[in-house]
This record gives C-alpha cells, structure tokens and sequence, in this order.
C-alpha cells in the first residue's frame, strides 16, 4: 500500500487492492495567507511557483502526474486515454493503469467511483449545479459498468447546516424528482440548507449505485482542515484523485 502523509484523507471503502485514492487537505504546502498551505488550484490568485511547489509534493505520493481538468461545473466526462493537456470537463474516467485523475474543490463534492473488479474508475466534480445536471449520472455511463458493481466514496463538501442556498436551487432538484425535497432543510425566510451528500446519494442510487460511502464531512465549519470558499472566498483548493496500480 502506499505510504500517504498523514494530513491526507484515505477513502475507507470497499475496493479491490488495485484501486487507490486520496483527498488532500489544507496542510503541508507552501503557500501562504489565504491560500495555505496546501493549494493545489493554479486559477484562484495564489503564487504561481507556490503552487508548482504544492503539485510538486503531490506528485510525489502519486504514480504520474494527475490529469487536471478546467473545471465548469458542467457535465462533460472524458476518457484520460482520449485526451490531451487539460481538457474542459467536471469528470473523468479510465481503465488504464497508473492514470492518476483528479477533481479540485473547495466546498463543492467530488464522488469516487471504482468498478468492484477493478476495470474502470471516474471521478467527478460536483458542486449543485453539476449534480443537477448529471454529472454523476454522466460519469457512471462512461464507465460501461454495470452500475450495480460500482462502488462510491463522496469526499469532503460543505455540510447541510452551512449550505443555505435559494428556492431555485430546491427547485432544480425537486422538480425533476420531487423526493429530493428532503434534502432541503428550511432556513431563513426564502432559503433553504441543502444536504449535498443526500442529494449525491439520491443520484447515484437513481443511477443503480447503491454501495456509497464517505460522506460526513464540513469544509465549511473545519476551517483548519479544509478550504471553503463560501466561507472565505479568496482561497485554495484541494484535490481528490484516483487511480489503478497493478
């Protein structure tokens, strides 16, 4: 098994050994003020060299390079074996070996996905307007797995009690499928406190993935661990990655 630093998060899921994962946090980088340490997004503000630096030490625990997306909270998916530099998309998949694919986020969730025979993985970036969109649904079709024989890992997000969102949001999902109604908690007047992992959960088990796990984190309230921008706007990024190793 590979040996991760201890500020890193290691899935606890059920996956073949082939199959490895991490979720960095906000420790053990090189960049400073609102961006430490650990910033691993070269688009939000932070010192260029800083965060050559911070990718640098992460490639370090990887096999390869990960391979970054420009990330538009769309729905696009693609295949790493099809792709050159940084392509335009919010997930990834691949069957090949020592592929490292990557999600950055900051508050939004990104969802691991890995065949239970090791055949594929998919990574997906999924803040709410992408979940809306599909993107998990998009990212397990790509797969050309039975879904049933998926297993997932939802990684840090911001938590229900910090996610106060707008009757368009609520809507966005309930309208489609009016059950999703009981991820929206009401707030204040006209807002609503969505839950991002039931909201997750619901889409994958509509998709025919029911083994999920991860889940439970704050990005939001642990300030110490993790970036957020609806916190602190001006911030870093983390990185979830997956990858097969033979």
């Amino acid at each position: 098994m590979r040996v991760l630093p201890p500020q890193c998060i290691r899935p606890d899921w059920r996956v073949p050994p082939r199959v490895h994962a991490l979720a960095t946090t906000r420790e053990g980088g090189a960049s400073s003020g609102p961006y430490a340490s650990l910033n691993l997004g070269d688009h939000v503000g932070d010192d260029p060299a800083s965060v050559a630096r911070n990718r640098a030490l992460l490639e370090q625990w990887l096999p390869a390079k990960p391979l970054w997306l420009a990330q538009v909270h769309g729905t696009t998916v693609v295949d790493a074996a099809e792709v050159n530099g940084e392509p335009t998309a919010d997930a990834a998949v691949t069957r090949e070996l020592g592929v490292v694919l990557a999600v950055l986020t900051a508050d939004c969730l990104p969802v691991l996905l890995a065949a239970r025979d090791a055949s594929a993985i998919g990574i997906a970036h999924a803040g709410w307007r992408g979940l809306a969109a599909g993107v998990v649904e998009a990212t397990v079709a790509r797969m050309r797995v039975a879904p049933a024989e998926i297993v997932a890992w939802l990684g840090p997000a911001i938590g229900q009690d910090a996610f106060e969102v707008g009757e368009e949001v609520r809507r966005a999902f309930a309208d489609p499928d009016p059950t999703a109604a009981a991820a929206f908690a009401p707030g204040k007047a006209g807002k609503w406190q969505a839950d991002l992992y039931a909201l997750a959960r619901r889409r994958l088990a509509a998709a025919g993935v029911t083994e999920v796990h991860g889940g439970g984190y704050c990005t939001f309230a642990d300030r110490e661990r993790f970036f957020s921008f609806r916190r602190d706007g001006r911030t870093g990024r983390m990185a979830s990655l997956l990858w097969l190793e033979a």
